[in-house]
């Protein structure tokens, strides 16, 4: 699986199928493109389909500095120019999704369509932050720990999701996956709670625009989903019953028809 150096970092990337369209997902925080499998497997049949990890996640380089929403915006749009060579239709979930609406908002000529997953364009709420920020202090000094994990998967993952006996070797395979990342992806959820809202530069996004959300997903609530369906004109919403924050994990036969139907527009 290849590597490619973009915006003085090593990013990671895979890239699969050979169809005329090309579908580029971005994930949410804390996990890497490992979370599309599911969709990667069954939309590459009919497209050229590159998932990447954010720099400081997954396989990618952590690099120098602090990390911003612009920045890691700056990274898929190089991967974009550089690997797809022509406009894609971005998939973004959660942090994912702050990523593809500015680059929707910023570089129209590089975004053919958007698909937004549990996202929001507005800043962390302040009463997240302590939370999280207490959390993030924690996994600086000693990594994320299995008391730190079993709080974030309840916050990743519908409650319905985690209680479901029928998801018990799915849910110990993410929560392994969660407990994989190094004390340096402080950086990336810093980047995340402190980020900048983007309420009035949605408004200038032109491309078709599908917005996906979990009804249990207590990250970003279905409230943060319809705000963002009524400021891109023309945008559609969907909700997915029984997931969360995570849904094309937890619900991932809904969430490849969804992506399928869209895709047939094009």
């Amino acid at each position: 699986m290849p590597h490619i150096q973009l915006n003085q970092t090593k990013i990671f990337y895979i890239m699969e199928g050979e169809g005329p369209e090309t579908i580029m997902f971005s994930h949410g925080l804390l996990w890497s493109h490992k979370m599309f499998m599911e969709q990667i497997h069954f939309l590459k049949k009919k497209y050229t389909v590159i998932a990447y990890d954010h720099r400081g996640q997954g396989q990618s380089e952590v690099s120098e500095g602090p990390y911003d929403m612009d920045l890691l915006a700056q990274d898929a749009l190089e991967l974009i120019e550089k690997v797809a060579c022509k406009p894609v239709h971005f998939v973004g979930l959660s942090m994912g999704g702050f990523i593809g609406m500015r680059l929707a908002a910023r570089y129209p000529d590089k975004i053919k369509s958007l698909v937004l997953l549990e996202t929001s364009a507005n800043p962390e709420p302040v009463e997240n932050l302590p939370k999280y920020k207490f959390l993030n202090g924690v996994v600086k000094w000693l990594g994320i720990i299995p008391t730190v994990a079993k709080q974030v998967m309840k916050i990743m993952f519908a409650q319905s999701w985690l209680e479901n006996p029928k998801n018990k070797e799915a849910h110990q395979k993410w929560e392994k996956e969660l407990r994989s990342n190094k004390k340096t992806i402080t950086k990336s959820v810093e980047a995340v709670i402190f980020r900048k809202g983007v309420e009035e530069e949605i408004r200038n996004i032109t491309c078709p625009t599908m917005v996906v959300v979990g009804d249990e997903d207590v990250a970003t609530k279905p409230e943060k989903a319809k705000f963002i369906q009524m400021s891109i004109p023309n945008a559609v919403l969907h909700m997915v019953p029984g997931a969360g924050h995570s849904s094309c994990i937890e619900k991932p036969d809904e969430i490849n028809k969804l992506i399928g139907d869209w895709m047939e527009q094009f």
